[in-house]
């Protein structure tokens, strides 16, 4: 174990004799995180920045899984919430503060017409799946990306334990971009198809006509669409990937970016289905929590005011450019593929030279979080990303591609591991 990590470490040990993983979410746990050259609990956050228990400082790519956008502590944000929290947060009554949000939300999103809130992105998705068997009186979903932890969903993956299988048997799997395998579903399952459910973008961007095509094999299907943008809504543009692709769906999931980093989803769309929700029971006792409301208001207006999403995009746009420069000098193209929108993009890793994809991501890891980046894979952009930022992003990297290039195959990948390798968990996208 370095000694870099040892609160961490410590505080992990701890975690673990009373939170199973010692983590409540699986992406911010051991099984990503490879033990002994991973921080594990962040002290404070702000802006691009984040600090570990051990005091080590980074400039943080993740960004809490995408849930942040605007950046940590962000000054408006802030401002919103402490000004509602004299206030109170949940009442025995409706807060104002629902409808507020909700109409910022109908203004942004091209199928936004009525909304209902949650707290995580499962919370949509599932609500979203729940309207879409209302309004058809049919059972059976279509999905294509990652749509949380709830048994609809879930029982579709690996991750299935615990999920019965007369739940599991509901939802089919199709791959995304790949029209003609979701018509065969469609035609296979003809007349019970109640949503046809997917991330309108994740690892690569839909070949021309694809969302258009999906769109109209749901509607010939009698099938709700629904485009789960917990990730790409305002992220992509201010509405989203439908405003960006041009391609509006039924419902739409919304969630992380929405209130920068407060626990708030969505789901939204069409009158005529939303209006299911009035007999479909949807209720959280945390539901009009105001903090997080408030927090999305003034995120949303933000982004209206200033250049978010297109800032996200031109600093994306600059890591995918110096990273792929730094893969093509280092020889590493065998190795390392980057995919995905510039605001939300992938640097993927393959199994080569003897070394599996894993044992090089692991190691990847390990360089990267010494050298003060907190990236594992993936280029969540925030808009208090600076040049500077990303600079020493690309420095690091052409440090950490430099280690790797110099291990020249699976045995000296494996001697250069200070750690177990990680292992795969599931691939759903």
């Amino acid at each position: 174990m370095s000694s870099r990590y040892s609160r961490s470490e410590t505080a992990l040990d701890r975690a673990l004799r009373t939170i199973p993983l010692g983590a409540q979410t699986f992406s911010k746990s051991l099984t990503q995180y490879p033990r002994g050259v991973s921080p594990y609990f962040a002290a404070r956050a702000k802006g691009s920045r984040i600090w570990d228990v051990d005091g080590n400082e980074y400039v943080d790519f993740i960004n809490a899984l995408a849930a942040v956008t605007l950046g940590y502590a962000d000054p408006d944000v802030d401002e919103a919430v402490t000004r509602q929290l004299k206030d109170g947060v949940v009442f025995t009554l409706s807060h104002q503060l629902e409808a507020e949000a909700a109409e910022r939300i109908v203004k942004m999103v091209p199928s936004a017409e009525m909304v209902r809130f949650g707290k995580n992105g499962s919370d949509a998705t599932a609500g979203a799946i729940r309207i879409s068997r209302a309004a058809t009186g049919r059972d059976h979903v279509l999905v294509s990306g990652y749509h949380g932890w709830q048994d609809w969903y879930i029982g579709s993956t690996a991750r299935n334990m615990g999920v019965p299988e007369a739940t599991r048997s509901l939802t089919h799997s199709f791959p995304y971009d790949d029209l003609p395998a979701l018509e065969a579903l469609l035609a296979k399952l003809e007349g019970q198809v109640a949503a046809v459910i997917l991330e309108p973008m994740n690892v690569k961007f839909p070949s021309p006509g694809y969302l258009e095509g999906v769109k109209a094999a749901a509607a010939r299907a009698g099938a709700v669409l629904v485009f789960d943008e917990t990730i790409t809504g305002f992220r992509f543009a201010n509405g989203g990937a439908q405003e960006l692709f041009g391609v509006t769906p039924d419902l739409t999931c919304l969630g992380k970016g929405i209130a920068n980093g407060y626990p708030l989803s969505a789901v939204c769309g069409r009158a005529d289905i939303m209006k299911h929700m009035e007999e479909v029971f949807f209720s959280f006792t945390m539901g009009g929590e105001t903090l997080s409301l408030a927090a999305a208001c003034a995120a949303m207006d933000k982004m209206q005011r200033e250049p978010v999403t297109a800032t996200l995009a031109a600093r994306g746009e600059a890591v995918l450019a110096g990273v792929q420069s730094l893969i093509d000098r280092h020889g590493l193209a065998d190795i390392f593929r980057l995919s995905g929108h510039p605001s939300w993009s992938f640097l993927n890793f393959s199994d080569a030279r003897g070394a599996g994809s894993f044992e090089i991501k692991t190691l990847f890891m390990q360089e990267v979080f010494a050298r003060g980046v907190l990236a594992y894979g993936t280029h969540n952009m925030s808009y208090s990303h600076s040049q500077a930022d990303v600079e020493q992003l690309i420095s690091v990297y052409d440090e950490v591609f430099g280690v790797i290039a110099a291990a020249g195959d699976g045995e000296g990948v494996r001697a250069a591991l200070r750690c177990e390798p990680l292992v795969p968990l599931f691939k759903v996208r």
